[in-house]
């Protein structure tokens, strides 16, 4: 075997114990030493399970048969054992709080050397310069609920970095975490990756985010196979994205669009190195200027108004400082902003979870204050980001009959409003179903549904995206977008900036506790002034009409986006 080689599935298949049929089916990949290989898939598709095989969870944690080879630094994995695995291989997972140990962040950072009984003063050496490379020196004496997402994913990192294993594995690094932050993570692991020489494996399906630094090799899996291995580049002059259900980079779909044909020595996996000909780059012109400007939204009735709004949570911490926002009825628009900006406190105050200083919110001009919780509810639906801290009943009719029968409504009314809600959500055919044998899209519908029956004029959802594919995000945002058409105001608290310029037209920006914009998506995303102070991230379509000379990339944008959804329509 080459040397280099430091992971070699050979002909290697897998099935869980619990499952009928095979999860991985004759995987050959080799990953090298100071690779950086992303892993791309839709869910389900086994780049979790096949991450979980390199780190040793499989079978370690997730018992099942396994067919052919793995070989990891020369030996059979199997025979390494999740111990041994784990001086290799260093995983970062999804949620940075599930992974955190120690009660600071320089005991979380040591863990690993302690369980090494290494000597206390090389350990407080050894911390200190891994918080240096992966910058949380000034964090060090913080406890981990006290840090950014952003930090959280650096000390995750330099738990891991201690152990000075050879292979690096991010799973889902990008999930949680805001636009700006997000683009700190993939800058901080590519410099990791230059500083240790470690191969580094990123399993993600938002692949436009992860290459805005370079990448060696792309693998894309479906359905349990590798349908590709090889050059980025290659990979985004192909088909190969949109038939597996990934989305592409903007600029590359944009670059179809208008009829350029990409080639691998234009580089298209990495936009500042992008080559376009003076030809080409009158092409994308030409398609700009023949688009038709979108038409504007009509002005409509206002819903909900809110003034000069103020909240403190007890210790102090000032979270809203003067918030002024108007809500109209029927439309649909984004909440956006860095992590503790203010953006899900904002919902818990309207909603009356919490109870303000200050300032006034008027619905239809009726004061909100005057409503009960309850009150509200019936007015205002709130849907958390993760559909099982919402469910309580096991039966999917029950569920969403919940709030019903707990305003005393009689059960025919009740079964005929469930029935019909359900319908509307796609849901009929599971009524009779529990709530288990969903999945998680699925059972985010349920949520939803539970909230829709009340007949609220506004329903209100944190990240209804996170963590999707491209197939569950269009499944539940097209869901929502027919809610919408019926009437129902659709407010979304997101970190997605895709899905904020393709639904919604307008987007309110918090920043520190105030709304430091409040414009249509496409103006917020080409303004860099607000992207830096929200913390937000510029869409690659702002830098490739700046590329292709085209002096309005707000407008460059608004077609772009209305020609893509027309495509998809």
């Amino acid at each position: 075997m080459d040397d280099k080689v430091i992971i070699s599935f050979e002909d290697f298949g897998f099935q869980y114990t619990a499952q009928a049929e095979p999860t991985l089916y004759n995987i050959n990949l080799k990953i090298r030493k100071g690779e950086k290989v992303l892993i791309a898939g839709p869910s389900g598709c086994g780049k979790s399970t096949l991450a979980h095989c390199i780190n040793g969870l499989v079978p370690g944690s997730y018992p099942g048969k396994s067919t052919g080879k793995l070989i990891i630094c020369g030996k059979n994995a199997s025979d390494l054992g999740l111990f041994g695995l784990s001086k290799i291989v260093g995983t970062v997972l999804q949620d940075s709080d599930s992974q955190f140990i120690g009660l600071t962040v320089a005991e979380d950072i040591a863990f690993a050397l302690e369980n090494d009984c290494i000597p206390t003063e090389e350990m407080y050496r050894e911390v200190e310069r891994i918080a240096e490379i992966v910058d949380v020196k000034r964090v060090l004496k913080h406890a981990p609920h006290e840090i950014s997402g952003g930090q959280k994913q650096r000390v995750g990192l330099g738990g891991v970095m201690v152990a000075q294993g050879d292979v690096l594995l991010f799973d889902e690094p990008l999930a949680n975490l805001d636009p700006a932050t997000g683009k700190q993570a993939i800058v901080l692991i590519d410099e990791i990756q230059k500083r240790t020489g470690c191969a580094v494996i990123i399993i993600e399906h938002r692949v436009e985010d992860v290459l805005y630094c370079p990448v060696d090799r792309v693998v894309v899996m479906g359905d349990g196979r590798i349908q590709y291995d090889g050059d980025p580049d290659e990979l985004l002059c192909s088909g190969i994205l949109q038939q597996a259900g990934i989305r592409e980079p903007l600029y590359v779909t944009a670059l179809k669009y208008a009829g350029v044909e990409l080639t691998p020595d234009m580089r298209p996996s990495y936009l500042p190195e992008l080559k376009l000909s003076g030809a080409q780059k009158a092409m994308v012109q030409a398609w700009f200027n023949k688009q038709m400007t979108p038409e504007e939204t009509p002005e409509r009735e206002v819903l909900l108004r809110i003034e000069n709004l103020n909240f403190t949570y007890e210790g102090g911490h000032h979270t809203l400082r003067g918030i002024n926002a108007i809500i109209h009825k029927g439309e649909m628009l984004s909440i956006v902003g860095t992590n503790g900006a203010g953006k899900s406190t904002f919902s818990k105050v309207v909603c009356g979870f919490e109870k303000p200083q200050g300032g006034i919110m008027e619905l239809e001009g009726v004061d909100l204050n005057t409503f009960s919780i309850k009150e509200r509810a019936d007015h205002i639906g709130y849907v958390m980001q993760n559909p099982n801290q919402m469910i309580s009943k096991n039966q999917i009719f029950d569920e969403v009959a919940l709030g019903l029968r707990n305003r005393g409504v009689s059960e025919e009314e009740i079964r005929t409003r469930v029935e019909e809600t359900l319908k509307i959500c796609g849901l009929y055919p599971f009524r009779n179903w529990p709530v288990s044998a969903l999945s998680y899209g699925q059972k985010k519908r349920v949520t939803i549904a539970s909230i829709l029956v009340l007949n609220p004029e506004m329903i209100l959802l944190d990240e209804p995206t996170a963590g999707q594919d491209l197939k569950h995000y269009t499944e539940i945002m097209d869901f929502l977008t027919e809610l919408n058409k019926q009437g129902v105001t659709v407010v979304l608290i997101t970190h997605d900036m895709h899905l904020m310029l393709e639904y919604t037209p307008r987007a309110i920006v918090f920043n520190a506790g105030q709304v430091i914009a409040d414009k249509s998506a496409a103006a917020v995303l080409n303004s860099p002034e607000i992207v830096e102070e929200a913390h937000l991230k510029e869409t690659s379509l702002y830098h490739l009409s700046a590329l292709c000379s085209i002096g309005d990339p707000e407008e460059f944008t608004r077609r772009f986006i209305a020609r893509d959804r027309e495509v998809r329509q």
